[in-house]
């Protein structure tokens, strides 16, 4: 999986959403509820990245909510500056716009911060990130900066 490209300053119009879906920066005090959300649907490995986005200031972390029901996230700043990710979207909640939605949120933050270009680390679906994001392979970036990362057995 190579790492991804993505001109900030090109991003497309914001995802409509359904009126009862809102996309927000998450808020400090919650981040014990988003990272344990995120790490019983993704893993360990995303939560802890997800707390490193908490750790910004401004949040780095973004939340899609029906009423108080956390529907996914994204995150920025977490594996390395000018990185995006992760994000996930429940898989209960996917096919409605909300993972564009998360993306095009922590895109537009990260260019309000002064941020001309993100890179998407290891994207496992390029695709994705191509059609909503005008995203780009950057060569010989496989594993780049992942290189070496301790995982746990």
């Amino acid at each position: 999986m190579s790492d991804l490209l993505v001109k900030l300053y090109a991003l497309p119009a914001p995802a409509d959403l359904s009126p009862q879906i809102a996309v927000r920066r998450a808020f400090a005090p919650e981040r014990r509820v988003v990272s344990t959300w995120v790490r019983q649907r993704f893993g360990a490995g995303w939560a802890d990245e997800c707390e490193a986005a908490f750790a910004r200031l401004p949040v780095a972390c973004f939340i899609a909510l029906r009423e108080v029901e956390v529907l996914g996230f994204s995150c920025y700043d977490a594996t390395a500056r000018g990185f995006f990710g992760p994000a996930g979207v429940a898989e209960s909640a996917r096919k409605q716009g909300i993972g564009r939605a998360l993306l095009l949120a922590a895109l537009r933050d990260m260019a309000a911060q002064g941020y001309a270009y993100a890179i998407i680390g290891r994207a496992d679906s390029p695709d994705f990130y191509r059609k909503h994001a005008g995203a780009i392979e950057i060569p010989d970036s496989d594993p780049g900066f992942y290189r070496g990362l301790i995982r746990q057995n």
